[in-house]
């Protein structure tokens, strides 16, 4: 079921994001829990996806600066619950999740 509401979300996004890059970046978020506090279009845990998509549209520093809020974790920008830093994952791991992230709107 969990399978068919991303692939449902996913034809819902514009035609960049529908590359193979988004099926990477699912499967990496996947491997590395992301899931389990996000998904791509209603708030978890943490915000959607979606939502940070649109908040940090235009911004030219988004890519860096979101990055190093997935590595060292961070409060207070979604509301009260932090997310915990991920020093273990890839820093290229999290830069393609960061820049399929802001793929979204």
């Amino acid at each position: 079921m969990k399978k068919i509401l991303v692939l449902a979300a996913l034809a819902t996004l514009p035609a960049p994001a529908l590359a193979a890059d988004a099926t990477a970046a699912m499967d990496l978020a996947k491997k590395n829990g992301c899931l389990a506090c996000h998904s791509l279009d209603k708030k978890l845990v943490g915000p959607a996806w979606n939502e940070v998509g649109k908040k940090y549209a235009g911004d030219p520093a988004a890519a860096e600066q979101l990055a190093l809020k997935v590595k060292k974790g961070t409060k207070g920008t979604w509301g009260p619950v932090p997310m915990p830093p991920n020093a273990t994952v890839k820093n290229e791991d999290i830069k393609t999740l960061v820049e399929f992230v802001l793929t979204l709107k």
